[in-house]
């Protein structure tokens, strides 16, 4: 059945019908589209020939005419519009007219830098360009290091390894630092609250260093929905953006649905489980051979969820509560394959991961679970639906889940599956408050007393700071009240209207820009040969979900927990036939 169909069926049916009251239609938009600019060199016009792209989508156009003019740019067109190819036109033309030019390409997670490798190196090779592309994260071992500093012009990284891993070693990457011609950062909206105000101070010092080498590169920044891509670029970066919002790309038709699920007892208010909901939703998503992805909002709905669809038989109601059996046990019609539903979450390996998103854009994969992790654009090709089992928490957040669904002009169809939480049954009895609102703002302090101070003291360590210095739009007498403060805690050495870093410790070693913990427990099962790594999770998150005796679910499987090595950062697990799971109390 197609999609078309399904949504009749869903839209018509006297027995399915009723269970959508609340059904919004957007309809379909036409591309707006341009002649290619004509100063985009040769050998870009025939890459994108070659791709079938005779034309460009006018936010491409725009934004090309801002960074062709020195202009810094924010793109906040929607989700899957191109902008990847946006910021990259600009950047690789620069790339292709100058050998000295470089550039940086900023993503909040690794995955995403290795997906769009992947995509730059094949424009760079139908270009024949000569330019070399590469990660460089923490993830790289120490013996490819220096060839990357000296070789590549690309360089894609995240803010975690900027802090720690380039900055404060800046005088081996003076060549690159020099030719910096553009900073793109990518999915901006993630930089809000700490991590953001993190962020900020990070590029900060980025700018700090940069002046140093005599750089003063162009900053493109792209986002998702959120409500002031502007004001939140120009905060992140403290200097002016053009703003490219007016979406030039086509889309089809849209069906948003929110569902409220209906009560089974009056007396005590209780409705059926969101989540059995959306476990029969995607089953009928599944049974008409319709790509979709479900978005839950913890590690362990996503699990339980997957056991679910991974089984041959109905679910049954109340079983996503502590110590209840995840394993259904009535007969259903509809058979599904394990590799066809999969699920995709923090605490899988890189390796699965990557192979999930390989199976979302070849088909093999129908359905996949999954937390906010794929709200990022990493491409999984064209889904059909998206079902969200509860609200995720703001209304940027339904926008981008649900634009996961849907691409170019097909049709797309996304399922707010509302829960029992009180904000989830206002939202469903007040619709139009729901679809009336705007995206949220996402706000940062990059001058936060803490957050700053840390900051300064990783910029002393890379760059001492002379008398009346600045950082960043923090003017300098206020920062010398700061180093006279570090300087009175002997972190600090005034000499000369200089202060220099005076402490043994590497500060930025010690400075997370994120509160999950950058250290993780290995998780090994016990094969018959040797043991094998099916997954990891963080340090603090490890006492309470892999202590021993604990059963952990992993990919729709339970693994019984023999022993956690804290010390190795070691699991081992075995896998077991249970019908229950384990949580704290």
């Amino acid at each position: 059945m197609s999609l078309d169909s399904l949504i009749r069926l869903w839209h018509t049916d006297p027995d399915t019908a009723p269970n959508f009251p609340i059904w919004r239609t957007l309809p379909p938009r036409a591309a707006h589209t341009q002649p290619y600019p004509d100063d985009l060199p040769e050998p870009l016009r025939q890459v994108l020939s070659r791709s079938g792209i005779d034309s460009l989508y006018s936010h491409q156009v725009q934004a090309w005419t801002h960074a062709r003019s020195g202009r810094n740019v924010v793109l906040g067109t929607g989700t899957a519009s191109g902008k990847t190819l946006a910021y990259n036109l600009p950047v690789l033309a620069t790339l292709l007219s100058s050998d000295s030019a470089r550039a940086l390409y900023l993503f909040p997670t690794k995955a995403l830098a290795q997906d769009q490798l992947s995509v730059l190196r094949a424009m760079l090779n139908a270009a024949q360009s000569g330019v070399a592309a590469a990660i460089y994260d923490g993830d790289v071992p120490p013996s490819q290091r220096v060839s990357i500093r000296q070789n590549a012009r690309l360089i894609l990284s995240n803010p975690d390894m900027l802090h720690t891993g380039i900055l404060p070693h800046h005088t081996n990457w003076a060549d690159f630092f020099r030719g910096l011609r553009f900073v793109v950062i990518d999915e901006m909206h993630t930089y809000r609250g700490v991590f953001g105000s993190h962020v900020a101070n990070v590029l900060r010092r980025l700018k700090r260093v940069m002046q140093f080498y005599g750089a003063q590169p162009q900053f493109i920044l792209s986002s998702a929905t959120i409500g002031n891509p502007r004001e939140l670029a120009e905060r992140l970066i403290e200097a002016p953006v053009e703003l490219v919002e007016r979406d030039g790309s086509a889309r089809g038709e849209r069906h948003l649905l929110l569902y409220n699920p209906p009560v089974v007892d009056e007396a005590l208010g209780l409705r059926k489980s969101a989540l059995m909901e959306s476990v029969r939703l995607a089953q009928d998503l599944l049974a008409s051979h319709i790509q979709s992805v479900v978005f839950a909002r913890s590690r362990r709905s996503v699990e339980i969820i997957l056991t679910y669809l991974q089984d041959t038989r109905q679910p049954q109601m109340g079983a996503e509560k502590q110590g209840a059996p995840v394993r259904p046990s009535s007969n259903s019609p509809v058979s599904n394959s394990r590799s066809a539903v999969r699920g995709y979450r923090s605490g899988y390996l890189p390796s699965q991961r990557r192979e999930i998103e390989k199976g979302l854009r070849d088909g093999s994969i129908q359905t996949v679970v999954a937390t906010n992790a794929l709200e990022l654009g990493i491409d999984i090709g064209g889904l059909g639906a998206a079902i969200l089992a509860g609200y995720p928490g703001s209304i940027a957040s339904v926008y981008q889940q649900a634009g996961r669904a849907g691409r170019g002009a097909a049709p797309a169809l996304a399922v707010l599956v509302a829960s029992a939480s009180p904000l989830d049954q206002f939202l469903a009895h007040h619709p139009d408050y729901f679809f009336g609102r705007s995206p949220e703002q996402a706000l940062i302090d990059p001058d936060h007393l803490l957050i700053l101070l840390n900051h300064l003291r990783c910029a002393m360590f890379e760059l001492p700071f002379g008398k009346g210095e600045g950082f960043g739009a923090l003017p300098g007498d206020r920062v010398e009240e700061f180093l006279s403060f570090l300087v009175s805690g002997k972190e600090a050495h005034k000499s000369q209207d200089q202060y220099f870093w005076m402490s043994d410790a590497y500060p930025a070693a010690s400075i997370s820009l994120r509160s999950a913990s950058s250290n993780n427990v290995v998780l090994h099962t016990m094969g018959d040969e040797r043991p094998a790594a099916i997954g990891e999770v963080d340090l603090p998150s490890a006492m309470w979900m892999v202590h021993p005796k604990a059963v952990y679910l992993h990919e729709g499987q339970q693994y019984f927990v023999q022993k956690l090595d804290l010390d190795k950062h070691s699991a081992t697990l075995i896998p077991v036939a249970l019908d229950y799971y384990t949580e704290p109390q």
